[in-house]
């Protein structure tokens, strides 16, 4: 059984001893000291209200009836928006003026796992001191429930994915003329979860007619891993070849990632579909923008692909790199000013719309973008550079000083550019590595890119090289001393 508290919320396994797994009594837990975190930041006497949406996985009506009863139990008002979408959630706090939101969702964890992502008022992760003051609120307790005159009340509201749908199509970059013209065929993968209700009828406003459905019943029975990476991919690439489509589309269970398959079946790439949108968002910017000298800056976390930095500085704007994490990259894009960011996971963030990975926006970006380019997706993902990205990782022992390795491994390249935003992020021209410590286990994440996958992998090898000597070196100063 697994619990972890982090920045990105409360998850777990499912079952099993209160603290060792996301059990029923970690669920009330968890959720009353989310709600004294909101009430400590709301107006004394004013009456909470808190959104709450969830995916199709088998435990979501479980958490969720737990979920629910307790905030009612905390004497909040709730908007339960039932099966939904994290972006739709997020979505669905401004819409509703509510206090905050919890998705539950375990995003593209497998079926054994659950989560509470925590959202503030505006509909946004809260940041990581707030997290931290929500833990500590429930490890000591410092909530109080509700006496029978003031518990809360449940509204239930569906009408949301209608609302994000429509806002989508109200973006004046969405251009369903283009798209309802190219006559897209379209084949779809949702994981068995609530991609599954709300890609068709988006699909469906957007004049793409013609589309395949692979696992679209929300049952919470993942027909693969659900992690849309090319591995878990193989049925849509065989149906998007079967059946002559022009594209094939992927989403997570909560529908914040966004994967896509060319017509000849081979992976677009995770990577690539921000790129991708975000040239698309860049070249549409309106002449009096360009004429004022308003730049399309850009965000990613240090671990995305150097593409996007090149396709932003071809049109003329900055790129910037956050620290991994959701939360860290809307800091940045709001800093920055960034028209568009995300991750290279394929999570798409358009802050006209809101500040959020959004996969239904990235589908209605991507399929304007194929739409005006008018030829195929393979040939599409030929126009950008061509990066390969090589992800490995070392194990370590607990007595090991993880921030002793990464400072030699700084110091041995301190005549390289350097980002310690989040780990060592070391740069050789095109080429980088980043090395981050993993909050949950004994290792370091060493990510490398380079324009070959040779080059690439023997990059990672260099500096994993590296680590171990550092290792040895520290070990045997231990032993010495």
């Amino acid at each position: 059984m697994t619990l972890i508290k982090s920045i990105s919320g409360i998850r777990g396994t499912i079952g099993g001893k209160p603290g060792e797994g996301l059990s029923p009594l970690d669920v009330v837990k968890f959720t009353s000291a989310y709600a004294a975190w909101i009430a400590a930041r709301t107006t004394a006497g004013k009456k909470i209200k808190i959104v709450v949406g969830r995916d199709a996985r088998i435990s979501g009506e479980m958490v969720n009836n737990l979920v629910l009863g307790t905030l009612q139990g905390m004497g909040v008002d709730v908007i339960d928006i039932g099966l939904s979408t994290t972006p739709t959630v997020e979505i669905a706090v401004p819409g509703e003026n509510a206090d905050g939101g919890i998705i539950l969702t375990a995003s593209h964890n497998p079926k054994q796992w659950n989560a509470l992502k925590l959202l503030n008022e505006k509909g946004e992760f809260i940041s990581e001191k707030d997290g931290a003051d929500l833990l500590e609120i429930a490890e000591k307790e410092t909530y109080t429930f509700a006496d029978v005159n003031s518990l809360g009340k449940i509204t239930k509201n569906d009408t949301y994915f209608q609302k994000h749908i429509d806002q989508i199509l109200a973006l004046s970059l969405v251009d369903v003329p283009a798209i309802k013209a190219a006559k897209f065929k379209v084949v779809i993968d949702c994981v068995n979860s609530t991609g599954g209700i709300v890609l068709p009828q988006l699909l469906e406003a957007l004049g793409v007619e013609n589309v395949v459905q692979l696992y679209c019943d929300p049952t919470g029975e993942f027909p693969h891993n659900p992690e849309p990476l090319p591995e878990n991919l193989r049925d849509i690439s065989k149906a998007v070849k079967k059946e002559k489509a022009h594209l094939g589309i992927v989403v997570d269970p909560d529908v914040d990632r966004l994967a896509l398959v060319c017509e000849d079946g081979e992976m677009f790439g995770e990577e690539y579909t921000l790129v991708a949108v975000a040239e698309y968002v860049l070249n549409k910017r309106s002449p009096s923008e360009k004429a004022a000298g308003k730049r399309g800056n850009t965000v990613s976390n240090l671990s995305s692909t150097r593409a996007l930095r090149d396709v932003t500085e071809k049109h003329g704007g900055a790129y910037t790199a956050s620290a991994v994490g959701e939360v860290n990259v809307v800091k940045m894009m709001k800093e920055t000013k960034a028209i568009i960011g995300g991750e290279g996971n394929g999570g798409v963030i358009l802050p006209e719309l809101h500040y959020g990975r959004d996969a239904l926006v990235g589908i209605a970006l991507f399929l304007s973008h194929l739409a005006k380019y008018g030829k195929t997706c393979s040939m599409l993902r030929s126009t950008y550079p061509d990066y390969h990205i090589s992800k490995n990782k070392i194990e370590l022992t607990p007595e090991i000083n993880v921030d002793s390795i990464l400072a030699g491994v700084q110091e041995k390249y301190k005549k390289q550019p350097i980002n310690t935003v989040d780990g060592v992020k070391i740069e050789f021209d095109k080429e980088w590595v980043h090395l981050r410590k993993s909050n949950t286990e004994a290792i370091i994440r060493i990510y490398s890119e380079s324009e070959s996958e040779t080059t690439a992998d023997n990059l990672a090898k260099k500096i994993m090289a590296d680590i171990r000597e550092l290792i040895k070196m520290q070990q045997i100063t231990v032993t010495n001393n």
